[in-house]
């Protein structure tokens, strides 16, 4: 039984990780083509991936959305999700299903409206029209992961500090802030990656010559099929690892999702 067990385990670890080990193995190919097995090994391509102009321009916009749209959905989320914790408003379930609509609905479906309803009739650019749906993308997620951290946080403390001549403000600043400061991190991580990995809202949204990274992957791919694309793959999948295991070592993310 217990072999069963460690051979489904094997399997099912297979099946999760076997399609990145192909991806990075690929991305080391020294062929011309994109193929698995690899016609022998080269970082040929690894260096390619830096000298293409395109996905030089996209990663930087890419970076730049991800912590922009992050900040401000952190922004917008922290005092969101204060006000339903410890306020409780009237239709606050109603309230939070709206919140988490953007993570329900389909990102096709949301790119869409964002287009059709906000784009087209305001005439947006294409940068802000970005951040505009990447922020909303992500304030679901900055209000679920803060609200997970201040239902640890005992109200009672926030209300000694107001009892000792702390304004609502001050209490607030000064101890509610920095006792779910690691709640506060784990949603910049989660929404930074989400932002930066964005396809179906970015898609709608990207325009000519300003395009996030993984929409001018795809773009690129329509016209070339070399293994640069595997090799970028194989980076961007080993950053946001790297990023979800600092995050678990020193903030235990899992706590929060």
């Amino acid at each position: 039984m217990k072999v069963s067990g460690n051979i489904l385990l094997v399997a099912v670890l297979l099946f999760l990780i076997g399609p990145f080990i192909i991806i990075c193995i690929a991305g080391l190919s020294a062929g011309e083509t994109l193929a698995f097995p690899p016609q022998g090994l080269s970082l040929r391509w690894v260096a390619r991936v830096f000298e293409v102009e395109s996905f030089r321009n996209a990663f930087a916009l890419s970076m730049t959305l991800a912590i922009g749209s992050t900040l401000a959905a952190l922004l917008l989320g922290i005092p969101a999700a204060y006000a339903l914790e410890r306020y409780r408003p009237p239709g606050a379930g109603i309230i939070r299903n709206i919140v988490t609509a953007p993570i329900v609905v389909p990102g096709i479906i949301v790119g869409l409206a964002l287009l059709r309803h906000l784009v087209i009739p305001t005439g947006l650019g294409v940068t802000i029209a970005l951040f505009i749906g990447h922020t909303a993308l992500l304030v679901p997620y900055a209000v679920r992961v803060v609200s997970a951290s201040l239902v640890n946080l005992r109200p009672d403390i926030e209300e000694a500090a107001v009892m000792l001549g702390a304004s609502r403000l001050g209490a607030f600043m000064k101890v509610v802030l920095p006792n779910i400061r690691a709640g506060i991190m784990a949603a910049f991580i989660i929404g930074f990656i989400t932002s930066f990995n964005q396809v179906p809202v970015s898609l709608f949204l990207s325009g000519p010559g300003v395009t996030t990274l993984p929409i001018d992957m795809m773009f690129y791919m329509e016209f070339n099929y070399d293994p640069s694309i595997a090799a970028l793959s194989g980076l961007l999948a080993l950053m946001s690892l790297a990023i979800v295991m600092v995050a678990e070592k020193l903030l235990g993310l899992s706590r929060y999702v």
